[in-house]
């Protein structure tokens, strides 16, 4: 278990770093939209064109990348909506049972199928080298890339979440801390006390 847990910690280490970069690129994506906004109504005042396709396909393709960038990060930290009629009930020992259910059933498998089937169409805009087709927009091929740097980032935090379930399962984590215990993408290994019910 202990290598495993190393395996973990790895890849919440790696998450954690590819959160922090989606957290800058909102800044800048701010700070582009404002630009956008403020170039418009100026451009508009002064007669000139402060704005372009390429800045306006910019903001697009920065929230394109904070969503797929952060989107693992925000798994690793528990953060995604889920409906808990059932699950907020669990103890804890039940609660990391469902996530690993649900890890190993359905994030998993469906990272795969959308790794698979999109593919040919990433394969297909590299290979025709896909632009935007407005004047002065961007290229297109590299933020549908990202769809798959997205889902390969969900495939490895769903192993580490999974590797840390079975460790609660196996009592070698306390789960009541476990959110806790990631921490700058580090695993605080924290043995759960004889008996406790989790």
């Amino acid at each position: 278990m202990q290598s495993l847990l190393q395996v973990a910690r790895r890849i919440d280490r790696f998450t954690n770093a590819i959160g922090k970069l989606a957290y800058w690129l909102v800044l800048v994506m701010i700070g582009v939209g404002v630009w956008n906004v403020l170039g418009r109504y100026v451009g508009n005042a002064i007669g000139q064109n402060l704005s372009s396709n390429g800045l306006i396909e910019t903001q697009w393709y920065l929230f394109d990348l904070v969503f797929l960038l952060g989107a693992a990060y925000t798994l690793q930290h528990n953060d995604h909506v889920r409906v808990d009629v059932f699950y907020a009930r669990f103890n804890q020992k039940q609660k990391a049972i469902a996530d690993l259910i649900g890890t190993i059933f359905f994030l998993i498998p469906f990272s795969v199928l959308v790794l698979y089937f999109s593919w040919g169409a990433v394969s297909k805009s590299w290979a025709v080298r896909e632009t935007s087709p407005d004047p002065g927009g961007l290229l297109r091929y590299p933020i549908k890339t990202m769809i798959l740097v997205c889902f390969v980032l969900l495939v490895l935090q769903g192993i580490s979440d999974a590797i840390k379930n079975w460790a609660v399962i196996q009592g070698y984590l306390a789960r009541p801390t476990l959110e806790e215990q990631i921490v700058d993408g580090q695993i605080v290994e924290e043995q759960a006390p004889e008996g406790e019910n989790r």
